[in-house]
């Protein structure tokens, strides 16, 4: 009987995508929780049962790590990969909690707008990390990634600029200068897992 040893290397990449499907399922429920806003309370609660689910991904990919002799590619770009995913759902959950916190009574046309981008975004990384094995054919995701990130930015931008320009009540336009600003670098940390994934597709391929 052989002995193997070494433990498949072939499952952290499933655990890439698990981890990519949690963050995008959490973008989901964030963009459903702005569309309808029947009930953000609940909407709010099962994006912070999906963060938590993305921990435990996390830390067994981390366990798998120190048991594992031959890994996919280097341990710190592992490390990088998973962090920056954690980091998209961290700020998709703080997001979620800002709408709650500040009692929001209805989310703009704006901030919908940027929950779209992000899962947008999410589905782009995950159909990366689906086709990560071989690291051919990636291109196109980072494309669009910083695609959508370029027009986030446009659009935080000009959200911005009318808050001020719009005679709004003060509190109001702090708050929303906020939860823009939180949505803004929630979709920067999208592209921060591009660019984690195309500088490990340039390695290695």
């Amino acid at each position: 009987m052989r002995l193997n040893l070494i433990p498949r290397e072939e499952r952290f990449y499933d655990m890439f995508v698990e981890d990519a499907a949690n963050v995008l399922g959490a973008a989901r429920l964030f963009e459903a929780m702005l569309r309808t806003y029947d009930n953000p309370e609940d909407r709010a609660r099962e994006i912070r049962d999906a963060e938590h689910v993305g921990d435990e991904i996390s830390h067994e990919i981390g366990r798998r790590l120190e048991k594992t002799f031959v890994t996919p590619f280097d341990r710190e770009e592992i490390h990088a990969l998973i962090s920056a995913l954690d980091d998209v759902i961290d700020f998709i959950e703080e997001s979620a909690d800002t709408f709650i916190l500040y009692r929001i009574e209805a989310p703009t046309a704006v901030a919908v707008q940027q929950a779209a981008i992000i899962v947008k975004q999410c589905e782009q990384l995950h159909e990366a990390l689906t086709n990560l094995r071989g690291f051919k054919g990636l291109e196109k995701y980072w494309i669009e990634v910083h695609r959508l990130e370029n027009e986030g930015d446009q659009l935080a931008r000009k959200a911005i600029a009318d808050l001020f320009s719009g005679g709004g009540h003060p509190l109001e336009v702090i708050k929303w200068k906020e939860i823009y600003g939180l949505l803004e670098q929630t979709i920067d940390k999208a592209e921060d897992v591009a660019n984690i994934i195309e500088r490990i597709t340039i390695k290695h391929a």
